[in-house]
């Protein structure tokens, strides 16, 4: 008897989801069900059958659906997902079913009226990476449906998804326009919302890259400026904590000078990025300045005056300088507008942003209210991995700082609370820094290593995750890695507000080799920071203390106890986790020389 043989077939497979379906849910059990049946009854399922699809699985708060055509399946998507937004423009947003759609093309493995195998598989990851109200398609279909279909593609580059062994390439959809209309890079005027009513912010930090102008009065520079702009598109679409307009979008204002506050309007967004270039002879110069478009504010700018040589090369750099300069810059904004807000009027991400306020003032007070604000955002929100890692951080530095009596407790919270951070998101960097983070203060430095580089991999750009991966580079003895990883994150943030934390971890792993001078110097530079905390201080002091300069290293012990009366040994070496322990012995005989008490 011969084993029956697999039914197969090439199908494009739509997966969708409903965002949010347990908080929905949760707050409104018998609505949110009425509201889903009517929006399969009179949207989803008929607008798929009109496209000549099958839809052969409902998951409850989504489905799956199969059409012989990825251009069908892509334009379906796309039309239910314009009709669903303006459905939703008359609802309150609590009562709004928003979509996340992800679209593949492969072979598909047939078992009655259901379907299986890799195709689906992949539509399924390219739903789970797609925004709200959004739709993520895989390579092969971006190559099917690029021409043919009305809407902007934003290469999202290759992305690892769960239980599939090789990085996924693929596309983010932004609708243009209605079909057969004329896109407005081709009448050569500004795109509009199509109302007269500006568009709503999303909700969390929005930014359009608009296309860099060429001064220099030379034509072959014009694909320089392009370049630098798509570059900066793509690598801040790393960051998973920012909206970003696609190319197709901004590009349609090439040639123009826009007023930015009418572009942040038109396209949705707070921030707008704008530059230019200028060649002259061997030299370039490239500007860049960032603005909040709802007030026409200046966050910040920049000049590069660079050498002409290998032009790839240098667009690569200065790609990298400014996407690592705009995200803390935005992230500092945020915060900054979050505080300001009345705490009636908080949505989850502003609930983040003002705990990262409060986190970064370092002190005891300060540090419960953050974590206070990240755990109201994960009652709302308990998916919402920033929050998450959010808390880990305060409770990190609450350890770290001695804020709480019970330092073994609060250890195991935040590892708790970093893990389910992990869970939640787990190609969220942030997540990944903050359960490494708590990995080295458990003991446990290899992982800590593998954790720190993951985030480093999933956003290359992230200061905090290379100065992670120093600190546990640190512990594990390899000194000048964890520096070099330090210097990394204060070269990719110069003006981070924790950057005495990253010449802290110089000044210790420049200790811990033995480079007493080196550590001395570094440990000037952190405590020079205004925001410097007692680390700083009793770094410095101990490394004063063991070369012998004890008038200067006493009068920072001073300054150690007025930071922190309690400060001991003990709390040290609770803290201090190097395999190497006699560099912790080393560095608590410099404070003893300092001035700290020797016990009795």
């Amino acid at each position: 008897m011969t084993e029956q043989r697999l039914q197969r077939r090439l199908a494009a497979i739509m997966a969708a989801d409903v965002v949010g379906y347990t908080r929905l849910m949760d707050r409104d059990e018998a609505g949110t069900l009425a509201r889903l049946k009517a929006l399969r009854r009179d949207l989803f399922d008929p607008r798929t059958e009109a496209y000549g699809g099958r839809i052969f699985k409902n998951t409850g708060d989504g489905a799956l659906a199969e059409f012989s055509s990825a251009t069908d399946a892509v334009q379906c998507a796309l039309d239910i997902q314009k009709e669903l937004a303006s459905r939703n423009e008359s609802l309150p947003e609590v009562d709004r079913i928003v979509l996340r759609v992800g679209i593949s093309l492969g072979d598909v493995i047939v078992e009655a009226d259901d379907l299986y195998g890799n195709g689906v598989n992949v539509a399924t990851r390219m739903e789970a990476l797609a925004e709200p109200g959004s739709i993520c398609v895989s390579a092969n279909v971006y190559e099917h449906v690029a021409s043919a279909i009305d809407a902007a593609f934003e290469d999202l580059g290759e992305q690892e998804v769960k239980n599939l062994p090789r990085p996924v390439r693929c596309y983010r959809l932004s609708p243009i326009s209605t079909a057969n209309a004329v896109t407005p890079a081709e009448t050569g005027e500004p795109p509009t919302s199509g109302t007269s009513q500006p568009l709503a912010l999303p909700d969390k930090p929005s930014i359009a890259v608009l296309p860099f102008q060429n001064m220099s009065g030379d034509p072959e520079q014009e694909f320089f400026a392009d370049g630098m702009a798509e570059d900066i598109i793509t690598a801040l679409s790393r960051y998973r904590s920012l909206f970003v307009i696609a190319r197709n979008s901004t590009f349609a204002y090439k040639g123009q000078s826009p007023d930015l506050r009418q572009v942040s309007q038109e396209l949705g967004v707070r921030y707008v990025l704008e530059g230019s270039i200028r060649k002259a002879g061997q030299r370039i110069r490239v500007t860049a300045q960032l603005i909040d478009g709802t007030s026409g504010a200046h966050i910040w700018a920049e000049r590069y005056d660079r050498q002409l040589e290998d032009i790839f090369e240098l667009q690569d750099e200065i790609t990298a300088t400014i996407t690592a300069a705009i995200g803390p810059e935005i992230d500092q904004a945020e915060r900054d507008r979050a505080q300001r807000l009345p705490p009636e009027s908080l949505d989850v991400w502003e609930l983040y942003q003002k705990g990262l306020w409060h986190l970064y003032r370092f002190t005891a007070e300060d540090n419960a209210e953050s974590q206070r604000l990240f755990q109201s955002a994960i009652e709302i929100a308990p998916a919402f991995a920033p929050a998450t890692a959010g808390l880990t951080h305060a409770r990190y530095y609450a350890y770290m700082h001695g804020y709480k009596n019970n330092p073994s407790d609060l250890l195991d919270q935040a590892f708790a609370s970093a893990r389910a951070a992990v869970a939640a998101d787990d190609r969220d960097a942030d997540a990944h820094f903050a359960l490494g983070r708590i990995l080295y203060l458990k003991g446990d430095i290899d992982t800590s290593i593998a954790e720190c580089g993951t985030a480093t991999s999933h956003n290359p750009s992230f200061a905090h995750a290379f100065l992670g991966l120093g600190g546990a580079l640190m512990y594990a003895g390899e000194y000048d890695q964890a520096i070099e990883a330090a210097e990394r994150a204060i070269r990719l943030s110069p003006h981070d507000p924790v950057l005495w934390i990253s010449h802290s971890a110089i000044a210790l792993s420049h200790f811990g080799a033995g480079r007493l001078e080196m550590a001395e110097l570094a440990g000037r530079q952190a405590v020079r920071h205004p925001r410097a905390e007692v680390t700083a201080y009793y770094i410095l002091a101990g490394t004063l203390g063991e070369q012998g300069k004890i008038d200067e290293a006493a009068r920072v012990w001073q300054q150690i106890i007025q930071l922190k009366p309690d400060f001991s040994a003990e709390f040290l070496r609770s803290i201090l986790l190097f395999r190497e322990t006699f560099v912790i012995d080393r560095l608590i005989e410099g404070l003893h020389k300092a001035g700290m008490p020797r016990p009795e």
